[in-house]
């Protein structure tokens, strides 16, 4: 205990001495008071500047160990999703029930859109991996950093080698006022001054430049994250979008198809009409649509009245074709209709398509938007 107590006591003599060279004591001029207390706000600062740069280094390797475990999982979902597809794809080839080929279809619905979410989820990986943990892992592992790091290291020792200099001259300063005019006393008080002038230059020189390396860095940290973190916000709500918009498609298809089932007790469908089959000329011309709503039809420019008035129709629910004479429509798009059949069946126009559609699919519109009239 009592070697503790004479350490304690010299450690806090150093200290006192350290604060009253660095304070400015009597035996220091105005001019070093300044130089010392600007070297002590330089020190500060670059231990702040290093105590941020880590922290913030500490994060960016977190979330790209982050990225890396939900790829890797992400990676073992898309290999399930592959399987389900597969499964449901090879079901609706291979069904053999005879009453019904509803569940047929919804395999295939099923198939196709769990095929779609796995192409979405594999952009998502993709785009985390190298969008987002890559920069992340050149940004802790880059030069700049490293050699920003290394000065800041170097300028710590030499702040450290000071202090004790400090010390050193504050015992030589004490030695040289006890005995006045002992030569080699003042010799050394002369050398630890010039010694401890010398590494304050140096300190000085070497502060700044690592102050300005560690605050480069730091801004390009900042910068730099707050990029690949929104990237990667972005993205995921990109693919979850994308996925409920699929979701929904596959939902109102199973939807409509569930309804056609319950709506029908025989195994044909009243609801549903099949247009004629697919062989030339066996399918006879529907009326126009004057002729399945009432209407009397106008005289053609030439004076005929055998010409049939075309209308704009708006779909407002969606319909999947299932042969190659039916045309598939999204809700809100726009149909140029050219044939009414009082079978419940309309023949039209949509996207460069043509084919037959349910009628009570869509509704008819005096106006349409111009960029549907475009899509048309």
């Amino acid at each position: 205990m009592e070697a503790f107590r004479k350490l304690r006591d010299q450690v806090a003599r150093q200290q006192q001495a350290v604060l009253k060279q660095f304070g400015g004591g009597s035996f220091g001029s105005s001019e070093n008071v300044s130089l010392d207390e600007a070297e002590l706000r330089q020190h500060n600062r670059i231990e702040k500047l290093y105590t941020s740069t880590r922290s913030c280094k500490h994060f960016q390797r977190d979330v790209v160990r982050g990225l890396e475990g939900y790829i890797v999982t992400g990676s073992k979902q898309v290999e399930i999703g592959n399987k389900m597809a597969e499964d449901s794809r090879k079901y609706g080839t291979e069904n053999t029930c005879t009453s019904s080929n509803s569940l047929t279809k919804a395999a295939f619905s099923f198939s196709r859109a769990r095929t779609q979410m796995v192409k979405e989820h594999e952009h998502l990986l993709r785009v985390l991996g190298t969008q987002v943990a890559e920069p992340l892992r050149a940004l802790i592992l880059g030069a700049p950093l490293e050699d920003a790091r290394h000065l800041a290291q170097r300028y710590g020792r030499l702040h450290q080698e000071a202090e004790a200099q400090a010390v050193e001259v504050s015992k030589r300063r004490a030695r040289a006022k006890e005995v006045p005019g002992n030569i080699d006393n003042i010799a050394k008080l002369e050398a630890a001054e010039t010694k401890l002038d010398d590494l304050k230059s140096n300190m000085k020189v070497l502060g700044k430049e690592a102050a300005s390396a560690m605050l480069t860095v730091e801004v390009q940290q900042q910068k730099q994250t707050l990029q690949r973190i929104i990237a990667m916000v972005e993205a995921e709500r990109i693919y979850h979008q994308r996925i409920v918009q699929i979701l929904e498609q596959l939902e109102g298809e199973m939807v409509l198809e569930r309804q056609r089932v319950e709506a029908s007790p025989n195994l044909a469908s009243p609801s549903r009409v099949s247009p004629a089959p697919v062989i030339e000329n066996q399918m006879p011309p529907p009326p126009s649509y004057e002729e399945v709503n009432g209407i009397p039809s106008s005289g053609a420019i030439d004076g005929t009245s055998d010409s049939i008035e075309f209308f704009l129709g708006e779909a407002m629910h969606s319909f999947r074709a299932e042969s190659d004479v039916e045309l598939s429509l999204s809700a809100g798009d726009c149909i140029v209709v050219r044939k009414v059949s009082s079978t419940g069946w309309a023949e039209g126009e949509c996207r460069g398509n043509a084919g037959w559609f349910p009628l009570g699919h869509i509704e008819r519109r005096e106006r349409v938007l111009a960029s549907k009239i475009l899509k048309v």
